[in-house]
């Protein structure tokens, strides 16, 4: 297991589609291409420090653009509110 030493060299930046904008807007999810070696855990853990949120379950899938995981917040944090923070908007 790789150790990082900030959430950043886990969470490479958000990605933005018109599917990820719907699962944001209907399911509270967003989208974020991450390194191809974290793992669940260190992707929550980074997620949750950089945006002081709580995470409910990340699902990871890789494809050719890289490693991508889908993170659904909890009921008190809105994925919009954190995709205007971030500039998904």
């Amino acid at each position: 297991m790789v150790e990082y030493d900030t959430p950043y060299k886990v969470i490479l930046h958000p990605s933005v589609t018109e599917k990820t904008m719907i699962l944001m807007e209907e399911e509270n999810k967003l989208q974020f291409l991450v390194d191809m070696k974290a793992n669940k855990n260190q992707i929550k853990d980074a997620i949750e420090e950089l945006f002081e949120v709580t995470v409910i379950k990340v699902n990871t899938r890789i494809d050719k653009r890289g490693k991508k995981a889908l993170v659904t917040f909890s009921e008190e944090d809105s994925a919009e509110e954190i995709g205007m923070r971030i500039g998904v908007f």
